[in-house]
């Protein structure tokens, strides 16, 4: 279908706000893992799958699997709508602010208390 010279094809935004968000929420998902196996040494000896690397493998791919899974949650609720991409793009940047913050060591000192 090719639109006439009057009409714009529009394709709703929600796909590519899905994208955004679960990028937020993965990068969320990847501090708090982080900030719980350098507090917990249960929680740290579960998510050691490659013993060279330590935890950092089951982290790592824990929060893949929790951004993949949103990004693919997301982009099926959203595929035809138009969502508020100011909304999306604040709380994907606020999530991915305290997910970095939380792999910060001196901030995870902090918290903790070391």
């Amino acid at each position: 279908m090719k639109p006439s010279d009057n009409e714009i094809l529009r394709l709703p935004n929600g796909p590519g706000a899905a994208a955004i968000l679960a990028t937020g929420i993965g990068s969320a998902v990847l501090g708090v893992l982080s900030l719980v196996t350098d507090a917990v040494p249960a929680v740290s000896q579960f998510f050691q799958m490659v013993p060279q690397s330590g935890d950092l493998s089951g982290v790592t791919t824990a929060a893949v699997v929790v951004w993949l899974a949103t990004w693919y949650g997301l982009s099926r609720r959203w595929r035809a709508r138009n969502v508020n991409l100011a909304s999306v793009n604040v709380a994907a940047f606020v999530l991915l602010g305290f997910g970095l913050l939380l792999t910060f060591p001196p901030f995870m000192d902090l918290l903790q208390g070391k």
